[in-house]
């Protein structure tokens, strides 16, 4: 007969008593990190009496949530809550230090709405993850309050030739930081090293805020701007939300940047998100650099935004690009004549060696069995695609069959051995890829970069070189002109006061004019009228839906069905679908300025809709960098 087991016990964790109610506002309301699109409003819960005292506007708790703990930031604390029935009560405060102020929860929650988001994406962007030892080492302090200012127009500064754009910031900042905390907020991470290191040598309690930081700095950075009474700020994207204290002006660095635009949904600008900050805790707010946005540009021809620049003389020549050389017979003479007072930087548009491969009888382009193009990694490199990574090391046209090859996209190697071999005796210093120079000596040389890796050196260049300048204008993007109005005003600017800008371009372009004179007024005007004539953004606002090819229909049907009866507005126009890769397709939405509350209320809702009956969502993009 077989021994009986013992009984087991089913064991569970009963959660500890929480004790009585706060005697004073006992109810605290919560922005939950619910991880669901549609629930995405405040909730009440109880405040114990023992936690009380911490349960502070901006602080985080734990609180239970659908049966199971998770994160939230009180924003409140009322004496009685919006609903009847039991409240649950929060467990316990995961930090005693706030981490938002009642300004940033209120700008999160305009922010929410502008972008048809769940607010706590934006939190989660806004506020680094804590660090227990970090909260151990620093004192608790009441969250910082917004001193009432007057609100002011915001300006926009352009900087000058001949001179470090960093360095130009020391004068902005020294005009404002009197009145109170300085926020800037830099397009990367390398623009963010170079700020602070000028600016501390000029000025005290100057931080960094990047996630290129430790989890510890960055936090302990993050807590510190609230003790402080008054500090100067540098970050990228997410520092535009940080709560600083007595922050009186917001900075944009480098306006027109690409890296102002969040990649993560919901896809926000830095721009925007300041402006709303500037407006809603009375900021003085102003935008740097040196070819404004065109929707800074907007708001400039609006009157709505000061443009301050000053005018200089620049030596800027065109030279038309002839037979596919790589520089025209007519600019020798201009860069050996360079190379005697000085280093002279060339800009050219490509990273790698041969980009482009064509067969060199016929001019066909050559391709992979896949579909991809050929590339060439170097001299000596066989053929590989771009898009598979396969070599073809015994390439032959499939059209003609000859095997000579003939590179059309020259990429900064191959540029680098024409450039070396055309001006021998010079060392050639490359800048490009993984390999990144911030500065080079001041003596006579070559210097190789692409967009956004040029170097700087003492007293500037002798002269800066633009290769294969049209490409910079022929981007199909909508920003594309805009982009390369940044980069070519960048780049002139590191020359010495006497020094030259060389262009591999059609002689008749605008740019040229517009660099002789440092003013770049007259193309923001002709592209601002071209987009107003197309009733494109700036003048109308833009929202992208991207989705899985098969929801098209649906979606585009609603979307018709709803403006014929009047229930997004009028001005609406839907432009597509387009057909994108991996079975995708997007839908493009363009409403005027006025009437975009309406319309973003109805995609909100679609969101929210599509949420509730377990439906992926959308993505949703509104005004992004791209259409």
């Amino acid at each position: 007969m077989a021994t009986p087991r013992l009984f087991r016990l089913k064991a569970e964790v009963a959660p500890a008593p929480s004790g009585p109610m706060a005697q004073s506002l006992p109810v605290a309301k919560i922005r939950v990190d619910t991880g669901v699109f549609h629930l995405d409003q405040l909730y009440d819960y109880i405040v114990p009496e023992k936690l009380s005292q911490s349960a502070l506007t901006g602080v985080r708790v734990q609180v239970p949530f659908g049966g199971r703990e998770t994160e939230g930031i009180i924003t409140s604390r009322v004496a009685q809550p919006d609903r009847a029935g039991e409240l649950k009560t929060i467990t316990k405060i995961i930090s005693p230090h706030a981490v938002a102020t009642e300004d940033t929860l209120n700008l999160f929650e305009k922010a929410a709405q502008l972008y048809c988001c769940n607010p706590w994406d934006l939190i989660r962007s806004a506020i680094p993850p804590r660090v227990a030892s970090v909260d151990r080492s620093l004192k608790v302090v009441e969250a910082p309050r917004t001193t009432q200012r007057s609100a002011t127009s915001p300006v926009f500064y352009t900087f000058s030739p001949f001179f470090p754009s960093q360095k130009q910031m020391i004068k902005i900042v020294r005009g404002v930081e009197k009145s109170g905390s300085v926020l800037i907020v830099a397009p990367d991470e390398n623009d963010v090293e170079k700020l602070v290191e000028v600016l501390s040598a000029s000025f005290e309690n100057v931080f960094a805020l990047t996630s290129s930081l430790s989890r510890e700095d960055r936090y302990r950075n993050f807590l510190q701007l609230q003790r402080l009474p008054s500090s100067i700020v540098v970050g990228t994207r997410s520092a535009v939300f940080a709560p600083v204290n007595n922050l009186a002006t917001l900075i944009i660095y480098k306006e027109s940047a690409s890296d102002h635009f969040e990649l993560r949904s919901p896809g926000w600008n830095t721009s925007t998100i300041a402006k709303l900050r500037s407006e809603n805790e009375c900021l003085s707010l102003i935008y740097t650099g040196f070819s404004p946005s065109l929707t800074a540009a907007y708001e400039i021809d609006q009157k709505k935004m000061k443009f301050v620049s000053q005018r200089f003389q620049v030596e800027a020549r065109a030279f038309s690009p002839s037979d596919g050389a790589l520089l025209p017979g007519r600019i020798f003479p201009e860069i050996k004549k360079a190379l005697k007072s000085g280093a002279v930087l060339f800009v050219a548009p490509r990273k790698g060696y041969g980009n482009a491969l064509l067969c060199a009888h016929c001019r066909n382009a050559a391709h992979c069995d896949c579909g991809g193009r050929l590339g060439v990694a170097s001299k000596s490199g066989a053929p590989t695609c771009v898009h598979c990574g396969v070599s073809h090391p015994h390439w032959k046209c499939r059209f003609c069959g000859r095997d000579k090859q003939f590179l059309a996209g020259r990429g900064i190697d191959r540029a680098a051995e024409e450039i070396s071999r055309a001006f021998p005796g010079y060392p050639v210093l490359i800048s490009a890829g993984e390999v990144i120079k911030n500065s080079v000596e001041s003596k006579p040389s070559l210097v190789l970069a692409t967009p956004g890796a040029q170097p700087e050196i003492p007293g500037g260049y002798a002269a800066v070189v633009i290769l294969d300048g049209m490409r910079f204008f022929a981007h199909t993007d909508i920003n594309g002109q805009e982009r390369a109005r940044e980069l070519i005003f960048e780049t002139a600017s590191l020359i010495q006061e006497k020094g030259q800008v060389l262009l591999v371009l059609d002689e008749v372009h605008p740019i040229i004019a517009a660099l002789a004179r440092w003013n770049v007024a007259t193309l923001l005007k002709r592209e601002l009228g071209e987009r107003q004539e197309l009733e494109l953004p700036p003048y109308v606002t833009s929202a992208v839906l991207v989705m899985d090819a098969v929801t098209v229909p649906q979606i585009l049907s609603g979307l018709k069905k709803a403006l014929a009866e009047g229930r997004i507005p009028a001005s609406t126009r839907i432009y597509g679908p387009t057909i994108l890769p991996k079975t995708q397709a997007k839908i493009v939405l363009h409403v005027s300025h006025d009437h975009w509350p309406e319309l973003g209320k109805v995609l909100h809702e679609l969101q929210r809709r599509r949420s509730i009956s377990k439906k992926d969502l959308l993505t949703l993009r509104i005004n992004p960098y791209s259409l």
